[in-house]
């Protein structure tokens, strides 16, 4: 790995709270280590409003946030992606397109918060544990030593990443 920052495209079918929520993150998180991007397949056009609420009740940068399409990183303008993430399961079961340079990419699926019932609160509740898994995630790869892991190697703790559990409010008591 070189010494400039890395890029990494987080990947969701609608590009609207998931992908979204963990390009805040890793824009927090790998500051002058990483550059964070997010798209869909399929983008709904807008950003659910329960995550950009969430996100700003967690003082992250919402200024430039937008859904957009996996399509805008093919082209010749886009950066070189280093790491592609899906983090939900419809995107990874898509056929992706080729990215320039061949990235290593790892499932990090996890439940769609758009997709919950229940009262207002339990739906923002659903945004909040999608923020608290991200971020386990997101801190365990930005902590690798990734200049000192060859390729295979990088590849099994991406992947074991994305079976990572971070403990419920409920677990931790």
């Amino acid at each position: 790995m070189s010494d400039k920052p890395l890029n990494v495209l987080f990947l969701c079918t609608h590009n609207s709270a998931r992908s979204v929520i963990a390009e805040c993150i890793m824009s927090r998180l790998g500051a002058g280590r990483f550059n964070a991007y997010s798209a869909g397949s399929q983008p709904s056009g807008r950003v659910h409003p329960y995550a950009m609420d969430l996100l700003r009740q967690l003082n992250y940068d919402t200024t430039k946030l937008r859904s957009k399409s996996w399509e805008e990183f093919t082209s010749p303008e886009a950066p070189d992606l280093d790491f592609v993430f899906t983090v939900c399961d419809n995107a990874a079961n898509e056929v992706c397109p080729v990215w320039p340079g061949q990235p290593i990419s790892a499932h990090w699926g996890l439940p769609d918060p758009s997709a919950a019932q229940g009262t207002e609160s339990e739906q923002r509740f659903a945004f909040a544990d999608t923020h608290r898994m991200l971020y386990q995630r997101i801190s365990i790869f930005t902590s690798l030593p990734l200049a000192s892991l060859d390729k295979l190697s990088l590849q099994k703790r991406l992947d074991d990443i994305g079976r990572t559990e971070a403990p419920s409010p409920e677990r931790a008591k």
